[in-house]
């Protein structure tokens, strides 16, 4: 049962994390085309502040924690800002299955995060796998063009190897304090250091802060209403995902990212056919193809990551 519960929970988080996906990729070409990462990433900050009271509300104690642990989840808010600036710019370059197909990199990382911070162990089958679910990663860094030839996708892939090295190192360091603290004690401070850094760089950055209120005054409404949407489902994903890194270990939770580029492709599928208006990919057959092959080559990998143990 407990398999289960931990297994139903890591799967909500990739299925609403696809679904912010589009809505990141829809804000970017509609809304934010100029000076458009940071401003959504003061968005997105800020909005975490929500989370603080909720988290409140669930453990009175949070005011409890430690100096060392606070500090400790003031870096992980650090790293979810890195992680944001690098999935936008991303997200900026490429459509939103490429990008996310990039995330199946992250439990790779997690076993090695895990394994050099909180002991865990790696075993030879695990080894192999990773290399499956590197060489997986690696076809999608390859754009074919006309005349047979092709093209490395630099910026994609360097953005993108940032932004996975951040969800790895902060799951483990955030798993790390919640396990001597709580989730909720946890989830407050992370966030609330996190909606600091959104009002820092409102404050301290005149031409983002100008940015960020032109388009507040231009379409606040849609705006705002998809960004709470947006960290709404965020949120709740990370709930989840924290919920259930409680009952497994990080690697076996972080695996469950590979069905993420799987809901991101049957969803952008689902968008072009009933509202193609906001439709936010446009792929050849060739292309297509290209993101299947990698998607199951990346598959398979977690497969057998997963069918080892992944008693990490």
């Amino acid at each position: 049962m407990a398999a289960f519960t931990w297994f139903l929970l890591g799967l909500v988080g990739p299925f609403l994390y696809a679904l912010t996906n589009h809505i990141d990729k829809h804000l970017l070409r509609t809304y934010f085309k100029e000076d458009g990462v940071l401003t959504l990433i003061m968005y997105s900050a800020m909005l975490a502040l929500c989370v603080v009271p909720i988290a409140f509300i669930f453990d009175s104690s949070v005011l409890g924690m430690g100096t060392e642990n606070m500090l400790v989840l003031a870096g992980v808010a650090v790293l979810d800002v890195i992680l944001l600036w690098a999935y936008l710019s991303a997200l900026n370059e490429d459509e939103p299955t490429v990008v996310i197909i990039f995330y199946s990199l992250v439990p790779v990382l997690g076993l090695l995060f895990g394994y050099l911070i909180l002991g865990e162990t790696i075993s030879s089958m695990q080894l192999a796998a990773m290399a499956i679910v590197i060489a997986g990663a690696t076809i999608i860094t390859v754009e074919f063009v006309s005349g047979g030839s092709f093209r490395l996708k630099w910026k994609t892939t360097g953005y993108m190897l940032i932004a996975c090295t951040c969800w790895a190192l902060e799951t483990t360091v955030f798993k790390m304090v919640a396990l001597e603290e709580s989730v909720w004690r946890s989830l407050f401070w992370e966030c609330l250091m996190l909606g600091a850094f959104g009002v820092g760089i409102f404050v301290l950055s005149r031409k983002y802060r100008n940015a960020f209120l032109k388009q507040f005054r231009k379409s606040s409404k849609a705006v705002v209403s998809l960004n709470v949407l947006n960290e709404g489902l965020y949120t709740v994903g990370n709930i989840a995902v924290a919920f259930a890194a409680m009952l497994a270990p990080v690697a076996l939770i972080l695996l469950l990212n590979a069905f993420q580029p799987i809901f991101v492709m049957a969803i952008g599928v689902g968008l072009a056919i009933f509202f193609p208006k906001f439709a936010t990919e446009k792929a050849t057959r060739h292309q297509v193809i290209q993101r299947l092959v990698a998607i199951a080559v990346t598959g398979v990998g977690t497969y057998i990551l997963l069918a080892s143990g992944a008693q990490v």
